[in-house]
């Protein structure tokens, strides 16, 4: 009995070991994960003259004051910086996913002469800094018409989009049996067919997965913004508030804070809806193919 009762308080105390080193783990990571946002909020909504108190805590908040957002919406357009985000990301993501799909299908499905160096090619074209294309794509957009508009964003922002998504998509592809599609074709369906009947629902976690990266890259990116729109009401998001709120060596924090906070609400709705399919795309086009 002496001994039984032993080993049974080892394992309860491996268990608790075990327990507080997973909830410890998970809540340090996210407590590193939520504090940014936290202090945003915070800061959004804290009077200046606490929040530019350096003896102060930054967490503290001791009264709240909404005049950053009445800041930021009544001297800026604000709210077209957002609309104008979020007609980019929305329509350069749709049509990454699309051709993606279709070349990822066609480097993972089709045997044609030179299919490998082509799928090298394009993991490559993804990792070329965005500095380096900028100027050149000035001039293409200037020639096109473009300039200073957001449909040069639109036309531009896939040149970094697809390549990853067609690299994702076709890792993902890949992990698919042949044998799905092939007696799909035997009943009757074509190449196109079993695409888009048997194989996009088997890939939905993949699609989502890199429909998400592709939006996110394009809700924060900047260079190319910066360089393309000078007018104030073609910015987006990132060059606007940055642009806007910033003036010589002086920042104004609390509206920054407050755009700052807005602009991630619709990125963190897109990834709290699709969190489930995210996981399963990212980990299954990274371990199969």
């Amino acid at each position: 009995m002496a001994v039984t009762g032993l080993l049974r308080r080892q394992r309860q105390r491996r268990l608790v070991g075990k327990a507080i080193m997973v909830y410890g783990t998970v809540a340090f990571f996210l407590v590193t994960t939520l504090l940014p946002f936290v202090w945003m909020a915070i800061s959004s909504v804290k009077p200046n003259r606490e929040l530019y108190n350096l003896e102060q805590s930054p967490f503290a908040l001791h009264s709240l004051t909404f005049d950053h957002f009445t800041y930021l919406f009544g001297k800026y357009p604000f709210a077209r910086w957002m609309w104008n985000t979020f007609v980019v990301s929305v329509i350069s993501t749709a049509f990454s996913l699309v051709i993606g799909i279709l070349g990822g299908y066609s480097l993972a499905r089709l045997r044609f002469r030179g299919a490998e160096a082509m799928g090298l090619g394009i993991f490559i074209t993804y990792l070329v800094p965005r500095t380096l294309l900028f100027v050149p794509l000035v001039y293409v957009m200037k020639s096109f018409g473009l300039f200073d508009s957001i449909w040069s964003l639109v036309i531009v922002y896939p040149t970094f989009l697809i390549p990853f998504c067609t690299w994702l998509l076709m890792g993902y592809f890949r992990g698919i049996p042949r044998e799905i599609e092939e007696c799909a074709m035997i009943d009757g369906c074509s190449r196109m067919g079993a695409l888009l009947k048997i194989v996009l629902p088997l890939c939905l976690p993949g699609i989502v997965s890199a429909g998400l990266f592709a939006f996110t890259l394009s809700w924060s990116e900047f260079i190319y913004a910066l360089t393309f729109i000078q007018s104030a009401a073609n910015k987006t998001l990132s060059v606007g508030a940055v642009g806007g709120l910033t003036v010589g060596d002086t920042l104004f924090w609390g509206s920054l804070m407050a755009a700052a906070l807005l602009g991630s609400v619709p990125v963190a709705l897109f990834y709290s809806f699709f969190l489930e399919y995210y996981v399963k795309g990212l980990t299954a086009g990274a371990v199969k193919g």
